[in-house]
């Protein structure tokens, strides 16, 4: 055995046995894992659901979202925030270790979940009672997909480990599969999970927030939808990714035509329970920030919203975030030109051919005449805005009283934006929103681009049962898109599903592995960052990311000028340049490397190309 080999296994084979406290509506005081041993466990099918628990530690929460911008799947890397840092630049280099959640990715967290998941899976083989621990296995096999997937976004093909390993396994010494391999055990799990989960679970039940058929669904949509795109722009084989394409339509409308969820504001989701379209079109923002606790002017609960499919659930009393949310969007990475520009115009058209358009002269004129989400994702100059402890809402009125403890937003220099920033007067870390780690809009925006992608056309009856459903939720005379509306303007429809996917789910860490299956990124396919037109061409350019325009606005000759003056250079059209991180995002940067102490510790592993 090899001299460092004792590190590794001890590496690989340990456990986090910490028991997350899954539901709000109950908590779970257990034995600690890590002192149980199979004489004194996994006797009943309450066993097998006490070690489950800790599974719904691995779903992305807002302590994974917000402060680490530099994260693996993290927005902050992308082309819409800030400069994307050396990620986005494609500047990094091989890590030597792993600093867990940050650089280097997740690779021996992820190998410590899989063989939890292992772990489960194998002391059910021997259990008499199979029908009574189905649903814990299903989890198990959806969450060993889940960790998988979060593995083959990273790195592409990975060591797969299906069994509980022992010190002397030759697996833990094993090669990488191929990417094909991974992604047809991540479906495989999904599919054998999909019966054996509840096909649904009551919101007052003491399991409310576990797994379902539709959430594993919703999951598998996502998946094939990636895969498929991915190998779909990378010249792959057609009959493989049209049938990864057909399983992503397939699973979202299983979702859809479930009719057990709503987009949050509308009068399916009123139908489903509680009254959520009495915050107009401002529902967009309230969604994100929903407590039980007062938090939003009509004062809606939780109860209201049947959007999240599966989410990392927070509760005022028992499980409150434990972060400060609001300091850290409200602090966040700044947005580029490029995204503001990504909203449309209230006629449905982008910036560059809307007649309606205002401009860019004034600190407002951009504001006007857009879609709705714009102003409720960004911040508008001018306007009022709470920030929870640092200055929440007295009355919710919006009166003298109220504004007194508002924050207002002038002169810009940039963008900032506004999402998952409460209102409400709160202590840091005292938040309860959840977190939606799967909502329906993505299932829409799934079904919709996988069936354009699937036969390179939509059809309007496809597009109004998906995208404009998300389109015309906060933007009700905002013309639906059409294939005849395309066609009239000159538009692009792939362009335009893509457009409405990073608007509706910006800031939710989906950017980045987009462009990344787009297969758009690479610095040879020069577009214009920070002007006009978003257009179909890469994601990550050349040269610069920029702020707003400075040149000959009111910005710079006023009234109520940017004071002192920036000093960011400018570019060709008088935008402020607020990155000139030298871009070179190559092939290779598609995927990250492996850290170099796992090669070391398995020579068999490979490294990804070009590192």
């Amino acid at each position: 055995m090899k001299k460092n080999s004792k590190k590794y296994i001890l590496v690989l084979i340990s456990i986090l046995f910490t028991v997350t406290q899954y539901s709000c509506n109950k908590s779970l005081n257990l034995k600690p894992l890590d002192q149980l041993n199979d004489p004194a466990f996994f006797k009943t099918p309450a066993d097998f659901k006490t070690f489950a628990n800790q599974y719904y530690g691995y779903l992305k929460n807002f302590t994974t979202l917000l402060g680490v911008t530099d994260a693996p799947h993290s927005d902050g890397r992308s082309d819409l925030t800030g400069g994307g840092g050396s990620f986005g630049a494609g500047t990094n280099s091989v890590p030597t270790t792993e600093p867990g959640q940050g650089n280097a990715g997740n690779w021996t967290t992820d190998y410590t979940r899989i063989r939890a998941t292992n772990y489960l899976l194998t002391k059910a083989t021997s259990y008499a009672d199979q029908a009574g621990i189905a649903q814990f296995v299903a989890e198990a096999k959806f969450f060993r997909a889940y960790v998988y997937f979060d593995l083959l976004q990273q790195y592409g093909g990975v060591p797969i480990v299906t069994t509980l390993l022992e010190p002397t396994s030759p697996e833990l010494y094993g090669a990488r599969a191929t990417r094909d391999a991974v992604a047809d055990l991540i479906i495989s799990d999904l599919q054998s999970a999909i019966p054996n989960l509840p096909a649904s679970i009551a919101a007052n039940s003491a399991d409310f927030g576990r797994v379902t058929q539709m959430a594993a669904q919703s999951f598998l949509s996502r998946v094939c939808l990636y895969e498929g795109t991915w190998q779909k722009f990378r010249n792959g084989d057609a009959s493989r990714y049209n049938g990864l394409l057909d399983k992503a339509i397939t699973a979202s409308n299983a979702v859809i035509t479930s009719n057990q969820y709503a987009l949050f504001g509308t009068p399916a989701s009123n139908a489903l329970g509680g009254n959520s379209t009495i915050l107009g079109d401002s529902a967009q923002k309230y969604m994100f920030i929903l407590e039980n606790p007062r938090s939003n002017p009509a004062g809606v609960t939780k109860a209201a919203n049947h959007e999240y499919i599966l989410a990392s659930r927070y509760d005022d009393v028992i499980k409150v975030a434990g972060v400060n949310i609001s300091r850290s969007a409200h602090n966040g990475t700044g947005v580029n030109r490029k995204f503001a520009n990504m909203f449309l115009c209230t006629d449905g058209l982008p910036v560059e051919k809307s007649p309606i358009f205002q401009g860019y002269q004034t600190y407002n004129s951009e504001y006007q005449n857009r879609d709705s989400r714009m102003r409720y994702t960004l911040r508008v100059p001018y306007q009022y805005y709470w920030f929870g402890l640092l200055n929440g809402r007295v009355n919710w009125t919006n009166d003298a009283a109220d504004r007194a403890t508002a924050e207002q937003v002038v002169r810009p220099g940039g963008y900032g934006g506004q999402k998952w920033v409460s209102e409400r007067p709160v202590a840091d870390k005292f938040e309860s929103e959840d977190y939606p780690v799967i909502r329906y809009a993505e299932v829409l925006l799934n079904y919709a681009e996988a069936v354009y992608e699937r036969n390179n056309f939509i059809s309007d009856a496809d597009l109004n049962k998906s995208l404009n459903l998300v389109r015309l939720r906060v933007n009700n005379a905002m013309p639906p898109l059409t294939n005849s509306f395309a066609g009239t303007n000159g538009l692009d429809m792939r362009t335009e599903i893509r457009r409405e996917r990073a608007v509706e789910l910006f800031d939710e860490d989906f950017r980045l592995d987009d462009i990344k299956r787009w297969h758009s990124a690479a610095v040879d396919l020069v577009s214009n960052i920070g002007g006009t037109a978003y257009g179909n061409q890469a994601e990550f350019v050349s040269p610069w990311p920029l702020g707003t325009k400075y040149t000959g606005t009111q910005a710079q000759v006023g009234p109520d000028p940017i004071n002192p003056p920036p000093t960011n250079p400018k570019d060709a059209n008088g935008c402020l340049i607020t990155d000139q991180t030298a871009r070179q995002f190559s092939e290779k940067n598609y995927l990250y490397p492996i850290p170099a102490q796992q090669l070391s510790l398995n020579p068999k592993l490979v490294q990804n190309p070009g590192w």
